[in-house]
């Protein structure tokens, strides 16, 4: 492989990883919004395809408008982020292109495609086409932007859960013998999934929060009323259903991500009848001594819910921090895990393997001997066997794979806790909405208002959990994140960190001074 011919400059490793996510996170900003708006809008215009009522039509159309404005944003910063896969981990695109750039490509010709031209129906389309026709285009605008979603997330759980493929020693390069298996991975169906749905409550959020805003200001009071009774039961809905899709995916990571979820939990012990921690003590400023502590200070747990929510039984087994790094115990596939240290020595040996096949492949000269295709055969065996350790052979110690605790343990718990909050939230909406009259009921508008910042950051803490929770891996197991970059100065980087981080944040101030004017505008009714 490429990596094993250049130096890793650790100054690159961290400025590549701070770009990556620096892009991530705001890209993250714009896409949650466009997958709400996208459902809330949909529903609205079909309420006037089937009432004809032109305040249905006007509604539509203001919150289509500021579906626009946040599509574009979201458009500009996920260009540069696929951009970031050639440019500063081009080691890791050139491992495993074969995989993962199908459905990025799949994303770009076909989702993106769909929703960048039926967009311009919806947007252009109201006096030109049919209002069927243009409740479909809106309808497909939405849908795009979620088969959009849909093969993104593919390519990042490939990522967390390679499956579908084998390597190539002649190529050296991992290549896709499965497209079923990847497209449609059970990590990546619970991913998608969950996703989804907690953008519906980001959606949601918004519609609320700008129509309490009008409330406040005493102005466009059936537009807001009307709004809320669509909005409330798409975020109660959509809060259900994260709240179930987001249990599912714990039980997904548990099976192929042990570590990722002993660090979500601060789980340093494992072990039978495990409890769900509420709250503990953990130093959110350093990585605990997980070594010689049983469990973090003043822990506060859900008897048997954490062995319930990994295993699906109440005395289930979850191994915690040490016990992966010992092994010994059944892992969920049944299998006895092996401990660390047997699986850096299984990497270090496939490494050895693949540099003995290409040593004697390049000794080859036509048809190879007898002895020349005994030892290719025999190290291409190996390395089929044992490349599920591969990246093992990059690992020196037990601390290089476990991620950093504090974070995960905190930021799973600012998800799961604020996603409990909208439950509530949505669910007592509702009642006031259609049992009272919300008009005069100031604390709620501003509880309203105080609640969508919030939903970003359940949303961001969703993905700092499942991103920082796979460290140290870009594949897992099969490739550490320092072995994935490119071969560039840590210093090109770095400039071009900042150059983003002013153009995301000048994005960003823009993209909210819009739609402030908009909402401060209002709707355009027909006369």
């Amino acid at each position: 492989m490429q990596h094993l011919l250049m130096n890793i400059d650790g100054a690159m490793v961290d400025w590549a990883r701070a770009q990556f996510a620096l892009t991530a996170i705001y890209h993250w900003l714009f896409v949650p919004l466009t997958l709400g708006l996208a459902l809330i809008m949909g529903i609205m215009e079909t309420i006037y395809y089937r009432t004809k009522k032109g305040f249905w039509k006007d509604t539509a159309k203001f919150w289509q408008k500021l579906f626009g404005i946040n599509f574009a944003m979201g458009v500009a910063t996920g260009i540069i982020l696929e951009f970031e896969f050639g440019t500063n981990w081009s080691n890791y695109s050139w491992f495993v292109g074969d995989i993962f750039g199908a459905p990025l490509a799949i994303e770009g010709i076909v989702a993106f495609f769909m929703e960048s031209t039926f967009v311009a129906v919806m947007f252009f389309g109201w006096k030109k086409v049919s209002a069927g026709f243009h409740l479909a285009s809106t309808w497909l605008t939405g849908l795009g932007a979620t088969i959009s979603a849909w093969w993104i997330l593919v390519a990042n759980s490939w990522m967390q859960y390679p499956v579908g493929c084998e390597f190539n020693p002649e190529t050296m390069r991992n290549e896709m013998v499965s497209f079923a298996d990847v497209a449609f991975s059970p990590f990546a169906v619970d991913k998608f999934c969950h996703t989804v749905t907690s953008s519906w409550i980001i959606g949601a959020l918004f519609v609320v929060a700008v129509s309490a805003w009008y409330l406040l200001k005493k102005r466009e009071r059936q537009l807001a009323v009307e709004s809320v009774k669509v909005a409330s039961v798409v975020g109660l809905v959509a809060s259900l259903l994260a709240a179930f899709t987001g249990d599912h995916s714990a039980y997904t990571v548990a099976k192929v991500q042990p570590m990722k979820l002993a660090a979500m939990e601060a789980l340093y012990e494992g072990g039978e009848d495990q409890g769900l921690t509420i709250i503990s003590l953990v130093n959110p400023f350093r990585q605990p001594n997980y070594t010689e502590e049983k469990e973090p200070p003043l822990r506060i747990a859900v008897p048997y819910a954490l062995s319930f929510m990994a295993t699906h039984d109440i005395h289930g087994y979850v191994p915690g921090v040490n016990n992966l790094i010992k092994g010994g115990f059944v892992n969920a596939a049944g299998e006895t895990e092996l401990s660390l240290d047997e699986k850096i020595e299984r990497g270090k040996m496939a490494i050895t393997a693949l540099g003995i096949y290409r040593k004697v492949k390049s000794e080859v000269k036509g048809t190879p001997t007898e002895e020349q295709h005994a030892v290719l055969t025999e190290k291409a065996a190996f390395l089929k066997d044992n490349m599920k350790y591969f990246g093992y052979g990059y690992i020196k110690e037990a601390d290089e794979t476990v991620p950093f605790i504090p974070l995960c343990f905190y930021t799973f718990r600012i998800m799961v806790g604020l996603g409990c909050l909208f439950i509530l939230f949505f669910a007592i909406t509702v009642f006031l909405i259609f049992k009272k009259d919300i008009t005069n009921g100031k604390w709620w508008m501003w509880t309203s208002l105080a609640l969508l910042p919030m939903g970003y950051v359940a949303s961001e803490a969703g993905w700092l959990v499942a991103e920082f929770g796979r460290q140290p891996w870009t594949i897992q197991d099969m490739m550490p994140t320092w072995i994935g970059v490119s071969n560039l100065s840590s210093n090109a980087v770095m400039l071009t960190f900042f150059i983003f981080l002013v153009m995301f944040t000048t994005l960003l101030a823009v993209e909210i001074n819009i739609l402030c004017k908009q909402i401060k505008k209002g709707p355009e009714y027909s006369k």
